[in-house]
């Protein structure tokens, strides 16, 4: 099993839109308004260990409850659909737990990077490709957040509030295709094993 180069830019790019890591600069920058820091080596590390456990334990947990990949990539299909939604419309679909108010940890690495949706697009992706390409695929997308998190002041004054929400909006349209080609590819399967 090689690493197949059209396979791992397909996946790395999902991977970025969900993580959406440039459409949560508002977050981050609103974290360290408020007096937290953030350590982004702590944070991206933590987010890795997430998704690597997910990725290999993901589907032994699924079998657990005698659900298959295919039906859980046509779940995560309306879970990313929903997101994609949220960024596109600029609407509050799923709503944060107020009781997890900041830290490196939580909220930044998990569930802002290392979310509901980058979970589900992890198990929905091993339905399709090579899980060495999609390990590689999240290790690409965790030096991108590392760097992203580390610079997000400078990228904060760069980008302004206009250049987020355009790059949102773009991600957001992006994911709701993805989202589309996920559930098309495996509704008939999960109708095939009925």
């Amino acid at each position: 099993m090689g690493i197949h180069f059209k396979e791992l830019v397909s996946i790395t790019l999902i991977l970025f839109s969900v993580i959406d890591i440039i459409g949560s600069l508002p977050l981050i920058i609103d974290l360290k308004k408020r007096g937290q820091h953030i350590h982004a080596e702590y944070a991206s590390i933590a987010a890795l260990l997430f998704m690597g456990a997910f990725l290999f334990g993901g589907k032994p947990l699924l079998s657990l409850f005698g659900v298959s990949v295919e039906a859980f990539a046509v779940a995560g299909a309306l879970v990313i659909f929903l997101l994609g939604l949220e960024m596109v419309l600029g609407i509050r679909i799923f709503h944060d737990n107020p009781q997890l108010k900041s830290g490196t940890i939580v909220p930044v690495a998990f569930p802002l990077i290392a979310g509901a949706g980058s979970m589900t697009t992890i198990i929905s992706l091993k339905a399709k490709y090579e899980t060495t390409d999609i390990l590689l695929g999240i290790l690409l997308n965790m030096l991108f957040v590392y760097l992203i998190l580390r610079s997000s002041d400078w990228l904060a004054k760069r980008l302004g509030v206009a250049g987020s929400i355009i790059l949102q909006k773009i991600f957001g349209i992006i994911l709701l295709s993805i989202a589309i080609q996920l559930f098309s590819e495996n509704y008939s399967h999960v109708i095939q094993q009925q």
